[in-house]
């Protein structure tokens, strides 16, 4: 089972990147048996729209996964509970809408299951993620060995203490958020793919996304400032995952970094 994950689609250039890119990635590295992609700072860098889930989806992804800023556009109330593609931090109180994890098929009948879960650390006061974990595990395998984690977090400590946490008992643990992607992707000893984040997917002549001269001033001066997606350097990050779809053990995890050149935009 060979998936595609794409980190953190920031703002139009984001989406542009994945709609002009994916085709390429399908050509050269597939195909892929599932794509999922982060979506949560896809609609002007904070929240997600149903227009662009439906745009996602008609790509050809197969889930999306979010995270702390998945409320941040109000209307997706209206729609989170009626998309199953689309998944939320498992560990948000009891009661709050939509779904933390999903189980995902594909026409030849493969099924994978993938999960979302926020960090604590330096974040809103999301429950125990590893504990959350622990709770949702068995009942995604009653249904697939094949688990996917998006891990959501801003520590990379936290990052890669869920990576042991989880080692043999998911397919893969790869973590979003802090939009710089890291050199230390690898299997981890029990068979699960790792890597402490997967990157952007954006404009890289920014501050994680947000205009370089907005983020500047609000160091400079510690004055409040209104975040706007920069335009340039467009780069789409993602890894890519290769399982034994009996066992849900990764056999491989490969880092990709595609500039959208000019010729592809």
């Amino acid at each position: 089972m060979r998936i595609l994950f794409i980190g953190d689609i920031v703002g139009r250039p984001g989406r542009k990147a994945v709609s002009k890119l994916l085709p390429c990635l399908s050509d050269d590295y597939g195909p892929f048996d599932f794509v999922i992609v982060n979506a949560e700072n896809s609609a002007g860098g904070k929240g997600l729209t149903k227009p662009i889930v439906d745009g996602l989806l008609r790509l050809g992804v197969d889930a999306i996964t979010t995270g702390n800023h998945v409320w941040g556009q109000r209307e997706i109330f209206n729609f989170i509970d009626d998309v199953p593609n689309l998944v939320r931090p498992a560990n948000f109180p009891a009661g709050a809408p939509g779904h933390g994890w999903i189980v995902v098929s594909n026409a030849a009948g493969a099924k994978l299951g993938v999960v979302n879960i926020a960090g604590q650390v330096y974040m809103e006061n999301f429950n125990n993620p590893f504990h959350t974990l622990n709770e949702i595990l068995t009942e995604i395998r009653e249904q697939t060995p094949c688990i996917f984690l998006d891990f959501h977090a801003e520590a990379t400590a936290e990052k890669i203490a869920m990576g042991w946490h989880a080692d043999g008992r998911v397919s893969a643990v790869v973590g979003t958020h802090t939009h710089v992607q890291t050199a230390d992707e690898r299997i981890l000893p029990q068979g699960t793919a790792y890597i402490t984040d997967v990157g952007m997917t954006g404009p890289h002549d920014s501050v994680i996304g947000t205009k370089t001269e907005m983020v500047l001033h609000r160091f400079l001066t510690m004055l409040p400032i209104r975040h706007e997606v920069a335009k340039g350097d467009i780069i789409l990050c993602a890894v890519i995952i290769e399982l034994d779809e009996q066992t849900g053990k990764a056999c491989s995890i490969q880092r990709i970094r595609l500039p959208l050149s000019e010729e592809t935009n």
